[in-house]
Protein backbone atom coordinates (compact mmCIF):
# COMPACT_ATOMS: atom_id res chain seq x y z
CA UNK A 1 0.00 0.00 0.00
CA UNK A 2 1.46 3.41 -1.01
CA UNK A 3 1.42 6.60 1.03
CA UNK A 4 -1.30 7.97 -1.25
CA UNK A 5 -3.63 5.29 0.15
CA UNK A 6 -3.10 6.09 3.84
CA UNK A 7 -2.36 9.82 4.22
CA UNK A 8 -2.15 13.07 2.32
CA UNK A 9 -3.61 16.53 1.59
CA UNK A 10 -6.69 17.21 -0.57
CA UNK A 11 -7.28 20.58 -2.25
CA UNK A 12 -10.67 22.20 -2.94
CA UNK A 13 -11.77 25.73 -3.92
CA UNK A 14 -13.90 27.64 -1.38
CA UNK A 15 -15.12 31.04 -2.71
CA UNK A 16 -12.24 33.53 -2.71
CA UNK A 17 -10.16 31.20 -0.59
CA UNK A 18 -8.96 27.64 -0.76
CA UNK A 19 -9.50 24.67 1.50
CA UNK A 20 -7.03 21.94 2.28
CA UNK A 21 -7.99 18.73 3.98
CA UNK A 22 -5.36 16.74 5.87
CA UNK A 23 -6.51 13.16 6.06
CA UNK A 24 -5.31 9.71 7.12
CA UNK A 25 -2.35 8.72 9.26
CA UNK A 26 -0.08 11.70 10.02
CA UNK A 27 2.57 9.93 12.05
CA UNK A 28 6.27 9.11 12.14
CA UNK A 29 5.69 6.12 9.85
CA UNK A 30 4.41 8.35 7.03
CA UNK A 31 6.45 11.48 7.86
CA UNK A 32 9.09 11.02 5.16
CA UNK A 33 6.58 10.75 2.33
CA UNK A 34 4.31 13.48 3.74
CA UNK A 35 7.30 15.82 4.06
CA UNK A 36 8.09 15.31 0.38
CA UNK A 37 4.45 15.92 -0.60
CA UNK A 38 3.97 19.17 1.33
CA UNK A 39 7.44 20.45 0.30
CA UNK A 40 6.33 20.29 -3.33
CA UNK A 41 2.99 21.99 -2.61
CA UNK A 42 2.61 25.53 -3.99
CA UNK A 43 -0.11 28.09 -4.85
CA UNK A 44 0.11 30.64 -7.64
CA UNK A 45 -1.66 33.52 -5.88
CA UNK A 46 -2.10 34.69 -2.33
CA UNK A 47 -5.39 33.38 -0.87
CA UNK A 48 -6.98 32.59 2.46
CA UNK A 49 -6.48 28.95 3.30
CA UNK A 50 -8.36 26.74 5.76
CA UNK A 51 -6.68 23.44 6.64
CA UNK A 52 -9.35 21.01 7.87
CA UNK A 53 -8.26 18.31 10.31
CA UNK A 54 -11.54 16.44 10.79
CA UNK A 55 -10.47 13.56 8.51
CA UNK A 56 -7.29 12.78 10.45
CA UNK A 57 -7.27 9.19 11.70
CA UNK A 58 -4.20 9.75 13.87
CA UNK A 59 -1.73 12.51 14.66
CA UNK A 60 1.53 12.19 16.56
CA UNK A 61 4.37 14.64 17.23
CA UNK A 62 5.98 14.11 13.81
CA UNK A 63 2.66 14.68 12.02
CA UNK A 64 1.88 17.75 14.15
CA UNK A 65 5.27 19.24 13.34
CA UNK A 66 4.68 18.63 9.62
CA UNK A 67 1.32 20.42 9.74
CA UNK A 68 2.74 23.33 11.76
CA UNK A 69 5.75 23.78 9.47
CA UNK A 70 3.46 23.52 6.42
CA UNK A 71 1.27 26.29 7.86
CA UNK A 72 4.33 28.43 8.61
CA UNK A 73 5.72 28.08 5.09
CA UNK A 74 2.38 29.08 3.53
CA UNK A 75 2.20 32.11 5.81
CA UNK A 76 5.71 33.21 4.77
CA UNK A 77 4.49 33.05 1.16
CA UNK A 78 1.77 35.60 2.02
CA UNK A 79 -1.26 33.34 2.60
CA UNK A 80 -3.63 33.60 5.54
CA UNK A 81 -3.78 30.09 7.01
CA UNK A 82 -6.07 28.66 9.70
CA UNK A 83 -6.48 25.18 11.16
CA UNK A 84 -10.13 24.09 11.29
CA UNK A 85 -11.83 21.13 12.91
CA UNK A 86 -9.95 18.28 14.44
CA UNK A 87 -10.27 16.87 17.92
CA UNK A 88 -9.34 18.69 21.11
CA UNK A 89 -6.24 16.48 21.47
CA UNK A 90 -5.12 17.41 17.95
CA UNK A 91 -5.42 21.12 18.76
CA UNK A 92 -3.47 20.71 22.00
CA UNK A 93 -0.68 18.84 20.23
CA UNK A 94 -0.49 21.47 17.47
CA UNK A 95 -0.24 24.24 20.05
CA UNK A 96 2.55 22.44 21.90
CA UNK A 97 4.52 21.67 18.76
CA UNK A 98 4.48 25.12 17.15
CA UNK A 99 7.45 26.46 19.17
CA UNK A 100 9.83 23.63 18.27
CA UNK A 101 12.99 24.40 16.29
CA UNK A 102 13.29 23.30 12.68
CA UNK A 103 13.90 19.55 12.58
CA UNK A 104 13.42 18.98 8.89
CA UNK A 105 16.91 17.50 8.66
CA UNK A 106 15.59 14.48 10.56
CA UNK A 107 13.12 13.77 7.76
CA UNK A 108 15.42 14.23 4.80
CA UNK A 109 16.88 11.15 3.23
CA UNK A 110 20.40 10.50 4.44
CA UNK A 111 23.26 10.53 1.98
CA UNK A 112 25.37 7.46 2.76
CA UNK A 113 28.44 8.70 0.89
CA UNK A 114 28.22 12.10 2.54
CA UNK A 115 27.89 10.49 5.96
CA UNK A 116 30.85 8.20 5.28
CA UNK A 117 33.06 11.09 4.18
CA UNK A 118 31.96 13.14 7.17
CA UNK A 119 32.74 10.23 9.50
CA UNK A 120 36.21 9.80 8.00
CA UNK A 121 36.89 13.51 8.35
CA UNK A 122 35.61 13.63 11.91
CA UNK A 123 37.64 10.57 12.94
CA UNK A 124 40.79 11.90 11.27
CA UNK A 125 40.40 15.26 12.97
CA UNK A 126 39.87 13.54 16.31
CA UNK A 127 43.00 11.42 15.97
CA UNK A 128 45.14 14.36 14.86
CA UNK A 129 43.97 16.23 17.94
CA UNK A 130 44.77 13.20 20.07
CA UNK A 131 48.20 12.90 18.44
CA UNK A 132 48.89 16.54 19.29
CA UNK A 133 47.97 15.97 22.93
CA UNK A 134 50.03 12.77 23.08
CA UNK A 135 53.04 14.57 21.56
CA UNK A 136 52.79 17.23 24.28
CA UNK A 137 52.58 14.47 26.90
CA UNK A 138 55.69 12.77 25.45
CA UNK A 139 57.53 16.09 25.52
CA UNK A 140 56.71 16.70 29.18
CA UNK A 141 57.63 13.13 30.14
CA UNK A 142 60.93 13.43 28.25
CA UNK A 143 61.77 16.64 30.13
CA UNK A 144 61.20 14.82 33.43
CA UNK A 145 63.36 11.90 32.29
CA UNK A 146 66.19 14.31 31.45
CA UNK A 147 65.97 15.76 34.96
CA UNK A 148 66.53 12.35 36.57
CA UNK A 149 70.29 12.01 35.94
CA UNK A 150 70.75 15.64 36.96
CA UNK A 151 69.21 14.92 40.36
CA UNK A 152 66.51 17.55 39.91
CA UNK A 153 63.78 15.00 40.57
CA UNK A 154 63.73 11.49 41.98
CA UNK A 155 61.76 8.35 41.26
CA UNK A 156 60.42 6.62 44.34
CA UNK A 157 62.44 3.42 44.73
CA UNK A 158 59.49 1.42 46.11
CA UNK A 159 57.35 2.25 43.07
CA UNK A 160 60.22 1.62 40.64
CA UNK A 161 61.09 -1.83 42.05
CA UNK A 162 57.41 -2.78 42.19
CA UNK A 163 57.03 -2.09 38.47
CA UNK A 164 60.37 -3.72 37.64
CA UNK A 165 59.07 -6.90 39.23
CA UNK A 166 55.62 -6.85 37.62
CA UNK A 167 56.70 -5.60 34.20
CA UNK A 168 59.99 -7.46 33.94
CA UNK A 169 60.36 -10.47 36.19
CA UNK A 170 56.78 -11.71 35.90
CA UNK A 171 56.76 -11.29 32.12
CA UNK A 172 59.73 -13.58 31.51
CA UNK A 173 57.74 -16.87 31.40
CA UNK A 174 55.15 -15.75 28.83
CA UNK A 175 57.69 -13.89 26.66
CA UNK A 176 60.07 -16.87 26.70
CA UNK A 177 57.34 -19.42 25.94
CA UNK A 178 55.91 -17.52 22.97
CA UNK A 179 59.37 -16.74 21.59
CA UNK A 180 60.36 -20.41 21.92
CA UNK A 181 57.29 -21.49 19.94
CA UNK A 182 57.87 -18.88 17.26
CA UNK A 183 61.48 -20.06 17.01
CA UNK A 184 60.18 -23.60 16.44
CA UNK A 185 57.85 -22.35 13.70
CA UNK A 186 60.60 -20.35 12.01
CA UNK A 187 62.95 -23.32 12.01
CA UNK A 188 60.36 -25.74 10.59
CA UNK A 189 59.22 -23.35 7.87
CA UNK A 190 62.77 -22.35 6.98
CA UNK A 191 63.94 -25.96 6.85
CA UNK A 192 61.08 -26.95 4.52
CA UNK A 193 62.10 -24.26 2.04
CA UNK A 194 65.87 -24.67 2.30
CA UNK A 195 65.70 -28.47 1.88
CA UNK A 196 64.82 -27.88 -1.77
CA UNK A 197 68.28 -26.39 -2.30
CA UNK A 198 70.19 -28.72 0.01
CA UNK A 199 70.95 -25.79 2.31
CA UNK A 200 69.39 -26.98 5.58
CA UNK A 201 72.37 -25.67 7.54
CA UNK A 202 71.28 -22.11 6.71
CA UNK A 203 68.15 -22.68 8.77
CA UNK A 204 70.39 -21.69 11.67
CA UNK A 205 71.22 -18.38 10.01
CA UNK A 206 67.55 -17.75 9.27
CA UNK A 207 66.49 -18.34 12.87
CA UNK A 208 69.41 -16.36 14.29
CA UNK A 209 68.97 -13.27 12.12
CA UNK A 210 65.18 -13.26 12.43
CA UNK A 211 65.30 -13.69 16.21
CA UNK A 212 67.97 -11.07 16.85
CA UNK A 213 66.77 -8.38 14.47
CA UNK A 214 62.98 -8.67 14.54
CA UNK A 215 61.25 -11.57 16.26
CA UNK A 216 62.68 -11.17 19.75
CA UNK A 217 62.05 -7.44 20.15
CA UNK A 218 58.72 -7.48 18.29
CA UNK A 219 57.27 -10.35 20.32
CA UNK A 220 58.49 -8.90 23.60
CA UNK A 221 57.10 -5.46 22.76
CA UNK A 222 53.70 -6.76 21.63
CA UNK A 223 53.33 -8.95 24.72
CA UNK A 224 54.31 -6.08 27.00
CA UNK A 225 51.90 -3.72 25.20
CA UNK A 226 49.08 -6.17 25.84
CA UNK A 227 50.13 -7.09 29.36
CA UNK A 228 51.77 -4.06 30.97
CA UNK A 229 50.49 -1.23 28.77
CA UNK A 230 46.92 -2.24 29.52
CA UNK A 231 47.74 -2.60 33.22
CA UNK A 232 49.14 0.95 33.32
CA UNK A 233 45.96 2.31 31.72
CA UNK A 234 43.68 0.35 34.07
CA UNK A 235 45.61 1.34 37.21
CA UNK A 236 45.84 5.05 36.44
CA UNK A 237 42.31 5.08 34.98
CA UNK A 238 40.88 3.60 38.18
CA UNK A 239 42.68 6.28 40.19
CA UNK A 240 41.16 8.86 37.86
CA UNK A 241 37.66 7.47 38.43
CA UNK A 242 38.21 7.48 42.20
CA UNK A 243 39.40 11.12 42.00
CA UNK A 244 42.78 10.20 43.47
CA UNK A 245 44.59 12.06 40.69
CA UNK A 246 42.57 15.21 41.43
CA UNK A 247 43.51 14.85 45.08
CA UNK A 248 47.20 14.60 44.15
CA UNK A 249 46.96 17.80 42.10
CA UNK A 250 45.17 19.54 44.97
CA UNK A 251 48.03 18.90 47.39
CA UNK A 252 50.61 20.00 44.82
CA UNK A 253 51.87 16.66 43.53
CA UNK A 254 52.55 16.07 39.83
CA UNK A 255 50.74 12.89 38.66
CA UNK A 256 53.18 12.49 35.77
CA UNK A 257 56.17 12.56 38.09
CA UNK A 258 54.58 10.29 40.71
CA UNK A 259 52.69 7.79 38.51
CA UNK A 260 54.05 7.95 34.98
CA UNK A 261 57.80 8.29 35.49
CA UNK A 262 58.32 5.03 37.48
CA UNK A 263 56.37 3.07 34.88
CA UNK A 264 58.29 4.60 31.97
CA UNK A 265 61.69 4.01 33.60
CA UNK A 266 60.82 0.43 34.53
CA UNK A 267 59.75 -0.40 30.97
CA UNK A 268 62.84 1.26 29.46
CA UNK A 269 64.97 -0.94 31.71
CA UNK A 270 62.98 -4.16 31.39
CA UNK A 271 62.24 -4.37 27.65
CA UNK A 272 65.90 -4.82 26.57
CA UNK A 273 66.27 -7.59 29.17
CA UNK A 274 63.03 -9.23 28.03
CA UNK A 275 64.24 -8.96 24.44
CA UNK A 276 67.41 -10.83 25.41
CA UNK A 277 65.35 -13.63 26.97
CA UNK A 278 63.09 -13.69 23.88
CA UNK A 279 66.14 -14.01 21.62
CA UNK A 280 67.53 -16.86 23.70
CA UNK A 281 64.19 -18.69 23.78
CA UNK A 282 63.71 -18.33 20.01
CA UNK A 283 67.22 -19.68 19.39
CA UNK A 284 66.55 -22.59 21.71
CA UNK A 285 63.35 -23.41 19.82
CA UNK A 286 65.25 -23.31 16.53
CA UNK A 287 68.09 -25.42 17.94
CA UNK A 288 65.59 -28.04 19.16
CA UNK A 289 64.03 -28.35 15.70
CA UNK A 290 67.46 -28.49 14.03
CA UNK A 291 68.56 -31.26 16.38
CA UNK A 292 65.38 -33.34 16.00
CA UNK A 293 64.52 -32.75 12.33
CA UNK A 294 67.78 -31.82 10.59
CA UNK A 295 70.33 -33.75 12.64
CA UNK A 296 72.22 -30.54 13.47
CA UNK A 297 73.61 -30.86 16.99
CA UNK A 298 73.43 -28.10 19.56
CA UNK A 299 77.18 -27.55 19.26
CA UNK A 300 76.96 -27.21 15.49
CA UNK A 301 74.00 -24.89 15.87
CA UNK A 302 75.91 -22.56 18.21
CA UNK A 303 78.97 -22.65 15.97
CA UNK A 304 76.89 -21.75 12.92
CA UNK A 305 75.21 -18.90 14.81
CA UNK A 306 78.60 -17.48 15.79
CA UNK A 307 79.98 -17.68 12.27
CA UNK A 308 76.86 -16.86 10.25
CA UNK A 309 75.05 -14.24 12.32
CA UNK A 310 76.67 -10.84 12.82
CA UNK A 311 76.77 -9.30 16.28
CA UNK A 312 75.17 -6.25 14.65
CA UNK A 313 71.94 -8.23 14.30
CA UNK A 314 71.81 -8.56 18.09
CA UNK A 315 72.52 -4.87 18.69
CA UNK A 316 69.93 -3.82 16.11
CA UNK A 317 67.20 -5.62 18.01
CA UNK A 318 68.36 -4.47 21.44
CA UNK A 319 68.70 -0.84 20.30
CA UNK A 320 64.98 -0.72 19.53
CA UNK A 321 63.94 -2.00 22.94
CA UNK A 322 64.29 1.17 25.09
CA UNK A 323 62.42 3.25 22.50
CA UNK A 324 59.62 0.69 22.24
CA UNK A 325 59.46 0.55 26.03
CA UNK A 326 59.12 4.33 26.21
CA UNK A 327 56.36 4.34 23.57
CA UNK A 328 54.35 1.55 25.22
CA UNK A 329 54.61 3.07 28.69
CA UNK A 330 53.68 6.60 27.63
CA UNK A 331 50.69 5.41 25.59
CA UNK A 332 49.44 3.30 28.50
CA UNK A 333 49.82 6.13 31.01
CA UNK A 334 48.40 8.76 28.66
CA UNK A 335 45.24 6.74 28.05
CA UNK A 336 44.89 6.15 31.79
CA UNK A 337 45.02 9.89 32.48
CA UNK A 338 42.34 10.45 29.80
CA UNK A 339 39.77 8.23 31.57
CA UNK A 340 36.57 10.12 32.35
CA UNK A 341 34.42 9.23 35.33
CA UNK A 342 33.19 5.66 34.81
CA UNK A 343 34.28 2.03 34.78
CA UNK A 344 33.11 1.81 31.15
CA UNK A 345 35.62 4.52 30.27
CA UNK A 346 38.40 2.51 31.94
CA UNK A 347 37.61 -0.51 29.77
CA UNK A 348 37.42 1.55 26.58
CA UNK A 349 40.70 3.36 27.25
CA UNK A 350 42.42 0.09 28.16
CA UNK A 351 41.41 -1.37 24.80
CA UNK A 352 42.61 1.75 23.00
CA UNK A 353 45.91 1.56 24.88
CA UNK A 354 46.60 -2.00 23.71
CA UNK A 355 45.63 -1.30 20.09
CA UNK A 356 47.57 1.95 19.88
CA UNK A 357 50.60 0.46 21.63
CA UNK A 358 50.85 -2.52 19.26
CA UNK A 359 50.20 -0.30 16.23
CA UNK A 360 52.90 2.18 17.29
CA UNK A 361 55.42 -0.62 17.90
CA UNK A 362 54.87 -2.11 14.44
CA UNK A 363 55.04 1.29 12.73
CA UNK A 364 58.30 2.21 14.47
CA UNK A 365 59.72 -1.25 13.79
CA UNK A 366 59.07 -0.72 10.09
CA UNK A 367 60.75 2.70 10.24
CA UNK A 368 63.74 1.20 12.04
CA UNK A 369 64.00 -1.54 9.41
CA UNK A 370 64.15 1.06 6.64
CA UNK A 371 66.64 3.16 8.61
CA UNK A 372 69.04 0.28 9.33
CA UNK A 373 68.71 -0.97 5.77
CA UNK A 374 69.73 2.43 4.40
CA UNK A 375 72.72 2.41 6.75
CA UNK A 376 73.67 -1.07 5.57
CA UNK A 377 73.50 -2.53 9.07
Amino acid sequence: MSIADIAGVRISTDGDGQSLEAWGEWSLATAQQLYTEISNFSLEKKVNINIYLSELNSLDTAGAWLLTSFKGRLQKEGHQVTFCGGSKNHQILLNEIKDLDDVSHLLKRSNSLKKAVALVGETTSKYFEKLKEYTAFIGYTTVLLCKLPLGLIKVRSASLFYHLEHVGLRSIPIVSLISFLVGVVLAYQGADQLKRFGAEIYTVNLVGVAAFREVGILLAAIIIAGRSGSAFTAQIGTMQVNEEIDAMKTIGLDPVEILVLPRVVSLIICLPLLTFFANAAALFGGALVCDLALDISYGSFISQVRSGVSINALWVGLSKAPIFGFIIATIGCYEGLKVKGSAESVGRKTTESVVEGIFAVIVFDALFSIFFSRLGI
